[in-house]
């Protein structure tokens, strides 16, 4: 594993705009970095992927453990969420795709950070453009990248019975536009039908929820959280309109951070998991405190590391978990993030986001990569 550092091509804005990356800058700072890009070996590909699927089979234990138990409290999981989850599960709802965070360095095994089980981003720059990339400045080279393949086979073995698949997400943000969008295009590629709305244009009329046409939506593709709906009024309805979601509602057992403690427990000592404990002081060493509800590197705090690091944010209502700090590894002044896919709990690829400082956020770059 190396970074090497590159210049940019000069048309990168064109090409971008062109594949329709619509947010490689964010508010007039680069997202999608091409100065930088990450060399592998093919060992240590087949190593990230071999671990990428062992964490995913430890997950689906792990929702199996919880159901069977009723464990629910221990991740902060509405009652009204409950009836979803199960019947979800029991109807054997597919999951379509996550993202596992890992720490890497090319020497010790992969470690889990935390798993983007419910709305993944950076999936279009993964799949999509780092590809394109990859074909103009290093065609000779490989990537660990079937994303885009995996996902429209995926598609067309779901066994999807509603006549159309709705895709919506939140308004006033391109990252979540562009990758429904995205999604979506995959899933018409797959031979489905497909059609696009906002979260607040469904519509409900006591029976069903309807698109803007007065459609039925029997089927919908959501990047929108889980808990998030939960708080909606319409969330009610949900049991009662014989609707298919995707991601499945089972999928909320595993979007939260409170599964790390429990994977510590079902598995210690795995060597792709980190310690991680519901109470403070336990790890043994340095601890991270996350919030069991929280995204993009928001409410977060190091303790026990050499000095406070910590970063605000909006999350932590709902408690946090405390797992073992192993700082993310520096290259040539960076840290680096490992985005590692999963598609139909399958592994197929990888994103690299990675920052000035050891936390990753929002506004961390994407940088691409190739193996040989």
């Amino acid at each position: 594993m190396e970074r090497i550092t590159l210049e940019p091509r000069a048309d990168w804005r064109r090409r971008a705009e062109e594949i329709g990356f619509v947010f490689a800058e964010v508010d007039g700072e680069v997202y999608w970095d091409e100065t930088a890009c990450y060399r592998f070996t093919a060992q240590e590909i087949d190593a990230l992927e071999e671990a990428t699927g062992e964490l995913e089979q430890l997950c689906l234990r792990a929702v199996d453990m919880i159901i069977s138990q009723r464990a629910y409290d221990r991740l902060h999981i509405p009652p009204a969420a409950v009836p979803l989850i199960e019947a979800s599960w029991r109807s054997g709802h597919r999951n379509m795709y996550g993202r596992f965070d890992l720490r890497y360095d090319g020497q010790g095994p992969p470690k889990l950070l935390e798993y983007n089980a419910d709305t993944p981003t950076a999936l279009f720059e993964a799949s999509v453009v780092q590809w394109e990339w990859l074909e103009t400045l290093f065609p000779e080279a490989d990537q660990y990248n079937s994303i885009h393949e995996k996902l429209i086979e995926a598609w067309s073995r779901y066994g999807l019975r509603a006549p159309m698949l709705h895709f919506a997400c939140a308004r006033d943000s391109a990252e979540d536009w562009n990758t429904t969008e995205y999604m979506r295009d995959t899933a018409t590629q797959a031979g489905l039908r497909t059609s696009f709305l906002y979260m607040d244009e469904i519509g409900w009329d006591g029976r069903q929820f309807l698109d803007l046409e007065n459609n039925r939506i029997q089927a919908l593709f959501k990047l929108y959280p889980w808990e998030w709906m939960m708080q909606e009024e319409f969330a009610q309805h949900l049991p009662q309109a014989g609707i298919h979601v995707v991601e499945p509602a089972w999928k909320m057992l595993l979007s939260t951070k409170a599964v790390l403690p429990i994977l510590w427990e079902m598995f210690p000592d795995h060597p792709n998991l980190l310690p991680a404990f519901f109470e403070r002081g336990r790890t043994g060493g340095p601890e991270i405190e996350k919030p069991i509800l929280g995204r993009e590197g928001a409410n977060i705090s190091v303790r026990g590391a050499g000095g406070a690091l910590s970063t605000d944010g909006p999350y932590g209502a709902e408690g946090f978990v405390s797992q073992s700090y192993q700082e993310l590894p520096q290259f040539g002044g960076r840290y680096p993030v490992l985005g590692s896919w999963v598609v139909a709990s399958q592994p197929c690829g990888m994103g690299i986001r990675e920052d000035d400082g050891p936390i990753t956020r929002n506004t961390s770059r994407f940088v691409p990569h190739y193996f040989e």
